[in-house]
């Protein structure tokens, strides 16, 4: 952007928020302290909202709040729309239907890979007419209104539904009769107008000015012989599965829970609960007696899945008490028998959390969290319930002192992905949503159910089989290390004839086949490689694909594709070629795949292959057109060595897209610690947080670590066992250093670092322990006291000690450096910000840094975010300007000082009214 049009822009605006938040302790110091690396000059310009001076030798710039705007995520949304194909599968063939959504809006096709087709699903156009028609509203082939649509009648129609006013006259709609349910809820919203409810009322999450009582749902079907479109009056939409209910697979038997214990229902009786909520006729029985509070049958709920367990059923008052879901309920395939990970919390310490929200009082939530070194662990055990009988079988193989057990369950199906889609799209803005999904155990029969035992410490595993009558536990496969083991679901080949089974034994994760009884018959990946996920198995031509990345000579070992090779290790193949990462989608047969690739400098392309990797159609290619009309740039990928000179490590870096390369820029470092997974894009991602940030004037750089990644080999994943606290930091100083050796416009005076949760740890660290290298941080939902964060992953990755006592007990010993320990070392400009209801990442590993800081005698900045947990999501867009507004304060001199956020009040302001709608 040219200096007169920063200018022009910089004087529009008058006001911004400054400060989004309350200082913790101490006042900040003054602005004009704030601008001690800029010099005066910098100082005046700044405060006048202008490019610094020319003759600052440094070249710095104001922030462009313009650009900043401009790429926000929700602006973004308006520029890009659909980044891969969602394949909707269909159950009577290999076919599928997606749709796709481009600046020319939403189109929906036909894929057929007998026929190498892709074809219209239906002529956008004539639909538009015959919904115009058939609900007087109007509408074109760009602005479809169509929510939910899914294949029925055996794959011949599309059901779809249409969201328009309560009181809007549908032509030719007969009356719909009022049912009793109908008067009673009427009773309790308020009289409304008989012959008003035409359809069913939904909610319509995220449109802004109407309340669910504004909209009804009419239901429409498209019939794919004729392409006919007709309106279902009177349609009773299919009721949804309730959440409390986990039903089997032949749907004959439902299981739920009451207080701690769990109940059986037959279908008869469950189809008049779900006809009827509240129907006292409901019966059922009890099939398990021995649940109590912190040993429960029944899962513990948050409050806002209680309140969402209440909307799901509303009015169901059975005297019997209410329904709540239970535990995981892991299904035998045949639906003779269950299975449960049942954990005994009674000696567990407590968490709390408070909603200060809550109306008319604050609410204490407290559950069992057990922390890292404690001596009182959840007790794990598997219960097995035969249907019929209700007879139970416990699994305690008791091989480690506090092990954990998990049921090993059968791969998703498409029926599955599709629940799981409707269950994303329904809670986009739940922060805790309740899942419907039951598994079912990996076994075809339910006289074997398959399991691993892991220690305490993730050293030592075991892949077991218990008889599911009597509990005998027969243990098959070994697992040990040094460091952590980590664990990928164990497939089997004929019913358990054979196992596939995931192990980094070798330093590398790779497929090893057993036999039925435990005996290795043969490795059936190997090399220098990481494989990751089973898609499918072939048991007919003994073939397996899965995907892996690391094997593809000279590209980032980052990238996924998909490969096959057969059980005894021989053909290895690949399927999807091409220096990009891929994604993939496959029927249930698994003959075919769609394939999504990209780059976070490439727009994703989708296409369909065959088994032998052939392509058989091109789908789609991401529309880019209005993102690059309005600027946008693709960001700079890189390797750079590591601090020890040898180890390649790979980033992105982000530069404003009006980049001057006589300029300095200061350096911002996106950061996360890994082990588990390294947070560097790698696929094309408009919508990241670090692209409005470097247009504010900052180059973004995003870089892994040695100890970052399971991508890479055990060595580099496990290179900080021991050291959770410290280990990445040297390599994010290093890269910094190693990039601005070859990138001139890079200031290495002025250098920052953010990141959330373990990036807000590694963020605090790395201001604690190079004080005079990062200047300024801003540090999200830190676990920044691992000795108060969960057990599970301070253990895993950091490693506890197990010592046997006189008396033949283990004792758990877990010694860890903290962030507090530094806090005398802080210089620069440290911001702390958590949310107050967290229960991942409690706000206490906040409040002891703070603590400590208050008593070192050093000023820094706090902000606490009223109800929210450990996602910032339902306040996104606020807190990406708010880290901008800190960033540019302290790495530019400038930042504006009014309270409102100007882009969000203009996008608040933009939108229509209810009564506009009306």
């Amino acid at each position: 952007m040219k200096a007169a049009e920063l200018k022009r822009s910089s004087s529009r605006r008058v006001t911004r928020a400054a400060r989004f938040g309350v200082c913790a302790a101490v006042a900040a110091a003054s602005f004009l302290a704030a601008l001690a690396w800029a010099g005066p000059e910098s100082a005046v310009s700044a405060a006048k909202g202008e490019r610094f001076s020319e003759g600052d030798t440094a070249g710095r710039i104001a922030p462009n709040y313009v650009l900043e705007e401009r790429f926000l995520p929700d602006q973004v949304s308006k520029l890009v729309f659909d980044l891969a194909v969602t394949p909707h599968w269909f159950s009577e063939s290999d076919r599928f239907w997606y749709s796709f959504q481009t600046t020319e809006g939403t189109r929906y096709y036909i894929v057929d890979p007998l026929k190498k087709s892709k074809v219209p699903l239906w002529d956008n156009a004539k639909v538009a007419a015959a919904l115009s028609m058939l609900t007087n509203f109007p509408y074109d082939a760009q602005h479809l209104p169509i929510k939910r649509l899914k294949l029925v009648e055996k794959d011949a129609r599309m059901r779809f539904e249409v969201e328009i006013r309560k009181n809007a006259v549908v032509p030719n709609e007969p009356k719909k009769e009022k049912s009793q349910e109908d008067i009673e809820e009427q009773g309790k919203e308020g009289e409304m107008k008989q012959g008003e409810q035409q359809g069913q009322t939904t909610v319509v999450a995220g449109q802004a000015g109407e309340k669910p009582e504004d909209t009804r749902t009419v239901y429409f079907e498209y019939d794919l012989a004729t392409a006919k479109v007709t309106r279902l009056d009177n349609f009773e939409a299919p009721k949804k599965k309730p959440m409390w209910a986990s039903i089997s697979p032949d749907g004959r038997t439902v299981v739920f829970a009451r207080g701690y214990n769990l109940y059986m229902m037959d279908g008869e009786n469950y189809a008049k609960a779900l006809k009827k909520a509240g129907d006292a006729s409901v019966v059922g029985s009890q099939a398990t007696t021995d649940g109590v509070e912190k040993y429960s049958y029944a899962r513990v709920l948050l409050p806002e899945q209680e309140e969402q367990l209440k909307k799901a059923d509303k009015g169901d008052t059975n005297k019997a008490g209410p329904r709540t879901p239970a535990i995981t309920v892991h299904w035998a395939k045949d639906s003779k028998k269950i299975a449960l990970e049942r954990e005994d919390n009674r000696k567990v310490g407590d968490y709390w959390v408070i909603h200060s929200l809550t109306n008319p009082r604050p609410v204490l939530e407290a559950r069992s969290y057990a922390l890292p070194g404690e001596a009182n662990m959840p007790v794990s055990e598997i219960d097995i319930l035969d249907v019929a009988s209700k007879q139970k079988a416990v699994v305690r193989p008791k091989s480690f002192a506090d092990e954990v057990l998990t049921i090993s369950d059968a791969a998703q199906t498409e029926r599955d992905r599709e629940e799981l889609r409707d269950e994303q799209e329904e809670n986009r803005l739940n922060p805790a949503p309740l899942s419907r999904l039951s598994p079912r155990w990996v076994a075809d029969t339910s006289d074997k159910l398959y399991f691993t035992s892991r220690s305490r410490d993730f050293r030592r595993m075991d892949v077991d089989v218990a008889d599911s009558t009597t509990g005998r536990v027969q243990k098959l496969i070994e697992e040990r290390s040094n460091v952590w083991t980590s664990q990928k679901p164990l497939r089997l080949v004929g019913n358990g004839k054979e196992l596939l089974w995931w192990s980094e034994r070798d330093g590398w994760g790779h497929f090893y086949l057993y036999d039925g009884q435990g005996t290795l018959k043969n490795q059936v990946t190997s090399g220098e490689y990481v494989t990751d996920q089973i898609v499918t198995v072939d048991e007919k031509t003994r073939t397996l694909y899965f995907t892996a990345s690391g094997h593809e000579t000279g590209e980032d070992p980052y990238y996924t594709h998909l490969y096959r090779v057969g059980l005894d290790g021989s053909g290895l193949k690949l399927l999807t070629p091409g220096n990009f990462t891929h994604a993939m989608s496959w029927p249930d047969s698994g003959k075919y795949f769609e394939d999504t690739y990209s780059r976070v400098d490439t727009a994703p392309k989708s296409a369909l292959l065959d088994g032998q990797g052939a392509q058989l159609a091109e789908l789609e290619t991401t529309d880019v057109s209005q993102l690059m009309e309005a600027g946008f740039k693709y960001p700079e990928m890189f390797r750079v060595k590591a601090d020890d000179g040898v180890t390649d490590l790979y980033g992105v870096i982000y530069r404003p897209f009006d980049f001057d390369a006589s300029r300095k820029y200061p350096v911002i470092e996106y950061v996360y610690p890994g082990p588990q997974v390294e947070q560097v894009t790698k696929t094309f991602s408009p919508k990241s947080p670090n692209v409005p940030l470097a247009q504010l004037g900052f180059v973004v750089v995003e870089v892994g670590n040695r100890g970052g990644s399971p991508q890479r080999d055990k060595w580099y994943d496990s290179f900080g066992y021991g050291n959770l606290r410290d280990y990445g930091l040297a390599d994010k100083k290093a890269a910094a250093e190693r990039l601005a050796a070859t990138r001139p416009y890079m200031d290495l005076n002025r250098v920052g670092m953010w990141g959330h949760s373990g990036g807000g740890f590694m963020t605090a660290a790395a201001m604690l322990q190079y004080p005079e290298f990062y200047k300024v941080g801003w540090s999200e939902s830190g676990n920044h006291d691992n000795n108060v964060y969960g057990n599970t992953w301070s253990e895993k990755y950091h490693g506890v000690r197990e010592e046997t006592q006189k008396d033949g007990t283990e004792k758990f010993i877990y010694e860890i450096d903290k962030n507090s320990e530094l806090a005398k070392n802080l210089k620069g400009h440290l911001m702390l910000t958590t949310g107050d209801m967290d229960d991942n990442v409690s706000m206490v590993n906040t409040m002891r840094v703070a603590d400590a800081l208050i008593k070192a005698n050093k000023r820094f900045e706090m902000l606490v975010f009223p109800g929210m947990r450990h996602s910032y999501m339902p306040i996104n867009s606020y807190v990406i300007v708010a880290r901008g507004d800190f960033f540019s304060k302290w790495l530019l001199g400038s930042s504006d000082g009014g309270a409102d956020v100007i882009e969000l009040q203009k996008t608040k302001q933009a939108t229509p009214s209810k009564k506009l709608k009306e």
